[in-house]
């Protein structure tokens, strides 16, 4: 069905879907528009408006927390399925062989790594949390967003496929501070961040760990971006 869809319509655009506004940024293009929120039911329903003016596919595309105890922050994942207490949700086999492809010979092939993920309701900021969900699910990496984007393709009979770069390792238990400043729409917020630092200091060089993770991720996408919109691996034909 997927196959048949692509044929019908290339020429709409594709749908990434990101819980961030940064990650929006990156992954807008031509072909590829973006909807984005932290908050489920935001997405949802942004995604769902997209879906209804027409689209040819559905890419979850953004950052990750890792599960696999050995990936760095900025290895690529480019998922075979997505786990998560909504069922599984398979990619579609064809377009994630054409962005795996796109990405054969580039500097981006040593951080390439494909696999199932995970999709959680909310933030998962503890590595003991992490290791178990590893655990139960085998997944390589887990974010918010994925199997509800994989949901909505599926019920719509969308090809879908996800492309996320590791923000922070499997070893990395988060502060608070870096979680404080998210705000429903999936912008951030200074300040919540500053008076949770104000509250706990000692969480200031956690949460500097956590900056340079987050700058290994983000250039991992924007390489990715760049390497996937030249090879035209983002659209469907």
């Amino acid at each position: 069905m997927a196959a048949r869809h692509e044929l019908m319509n290339a020429d709409l655009p594709v749908i990434a879907v990101t819980g961030m506004a940064f990650e929006a940024r990156i992954a807008r293009g031509k072909g590829v528009e973006a909807v984005y929120a932290a908050r489920a039911d935001l997405l949802e329903r942004a995604l769902n408006t997209a879906v209804a003016r027409g689209c040819a596919g559905i890419v979850s595309f953004g950052t990750a927390g890792g599960l696999a105890p050995d990936l760095a922050p900025g290895t690529l994942i480019v998922a075979s399925s997505v786990h998560s207490p909504l069922g599984v949700v398979d990619t579609d086999l064809r377009w994630t062989g054409r962005i795996a492809t796109a990405l054969d010979g580039t500097p981006l092939a040593a951080k390439l790594r494909r696999g199932p993920i995970a999709g959680v309701a909310a933030p998962l900021v503890g590595a003991a949390d992490k290791a178990a969900l590893h655990a139960s699910t085998g997944a390589l990496a887990v974010d918010m967003e994925s199997h509800l984007a994989g949901a909505i393709a599926e019920a719509n009979g969308l090809p879908f496929v996800v492309c996320r770069a590791i923000v922070d390792p499997s070893w990395r238990t988060l502060p608070s501070a870096a979680v404080a400043g998210l705000r429903d729409d999936g912008s951030t917020a200074i300040g919540p961040i500053l008076r949770e630092l104000a509250r706990q200091p000692s969480q200031l060089g956690d949460l500097l760990q956590v900056a340079a993770d987050a700058r290994a991720a983000r250039a991992t996408l924007v390489a990715a971006r760049r390497l996937l919109e030249r090879a035209g691996a983002l659209r469907l034909h």
